[in-house]
């Protein structure tokens, strides 16, 4: 299952309310999978299902991207046997999708469902929340990736410390001008710095749009592809709701500098791109250290076989670089 997340005037979008959900977001495949209603036991916010069964997938996408914010939602993943599926929700500045979730996956994935293609050009950005399903009674990993300029292989890998399929969890990333967080609840599981004096390119003018989605990826998802999807269990359903956008977007269409400009204005204005939010906070650190220790079971930075020499911006990234 993926759930994925990815331009006139500039608009502030605050909560994307039951009423309006529908002129924010729209079902961008597989709508026969996808239900949605009103939760009368959460103020009447609408709660869209995606459904996975083994004809499709299905995703929604937002009608327009966005430049920097706080960004997130509320998410209850697929319980029991979930093997092969991954739920994405990503933030990716494409403005064309399918069922193809990449290039380099549509030749293995062209039988499978719910297939996304994450961009058409060569250098575009995304950020990246990937839940792969598990056999039941073991814990669902959360890999989380940052693609700059079409630079990606960052992916990072931890289990999660709570049961995403009991109840409703929030997962959100704060991006401004000096990082990336990524958040789960009120937790930073990973933090991605400003390093272009590195050399390292960052996220910081390119929209990208919201995507969620859900699709079958049992050729790599659970234990290297191992354990396969149990169709016997059809149709799979990830639930979201409350969608919390506190950013600039953009509706022109084309290469308007305008629109982008006013984005930035907003950026030095706002709350999200203030002093206090472009620096870790001492309890961030601290859960940092928390993450990595106890619940990382993959990070790229670490991977001596894929990289020769520890990508630069890595030792800015985890906390043993700051000051206690």
């Amino acid at each position: 299952m993926k759930i994925v997340l990815l331009l006139c005037t500039t608009l502030v979008i605050s909560v994307a309310q039951a009423s309006k959900f529908w002129d924010d977001f729209y079902v961008n495949f597989g709508d026969w999978n996808v239900n949605y209603r009103n939760d009368n036991a959460d103020n009447g916010n609408i709660v869209v299902n995606l459904g996975l069964d083994n004809t499709s997938g299905s995703g929604f996408r937002s009608k327009y991207p966005f430049l920097y914010g706080h960004i997130g939602m509320k998410l209850k993943l697929v319980g029991g046997n979930s093997a092969g599926t991954v739920t994405s929700y990503y933030f990716c500045e494409i403005l064309i999708v399918f069922s193809i979730r990449s290039i380099t996956r549509l030749i293995t994935t062209l039988s499978g469902a719910g297939l996304q293609l994450a961009s058409v050009f060569e250098k575009w950005c995304e950020l990246d929340f990937e839940f792969l399903g598990n056999v039941s009674g073991e814990p669902y990993i959360l890999q989380t990736n940052v693609f700059a300029e079409g630079k990606g292989d960052r992916e990072q890998r931890i289990y999660l410390w709570l049961d995403p399929t009991e109840d409703y969890h929030y997962y959100g990333i704060l991006w401004n001008q000096n990082l990336i967080l990524f958040m789960v609840d009120d937790v930073v599981i990973r933090v991605f710095h400003n390093s272009k004096d590195l050399g390292i390119p960052y996220l910081e003018y390119q929209p990208m749009y919201v995507y969620s989605s859900i699709w079958n990826g049992e050729q790599w998802a659970t234990r290297g592809g191992a354990d396969k999807t149990d169709w016997s269990l059809q149709p799979f359903i990830a639930s979201y709701k409350d969608f919390d956008v506190d950013s600039c977007a953009v509706h022109s269409e084309g290469n308007d500098k305008d629109d982008s400009h006013r984005c930035y204005n907003k950026l030095y204005s706002s709350w999200y791109g203030g002093a206090d939010a472009g620096k870790l906070t001492n309890k961030q650190i601290d859960d940092l250290k928390r993450i990595q220790y106890n619940y990382v079971i993959y990070d790229y930075c670490t991977d001596a076989e894929r990289f020769d020499e520890t990508p630069k911006e890595c030792s800015r990234n985890w906390p043993q670089s700051y000051p206690a």
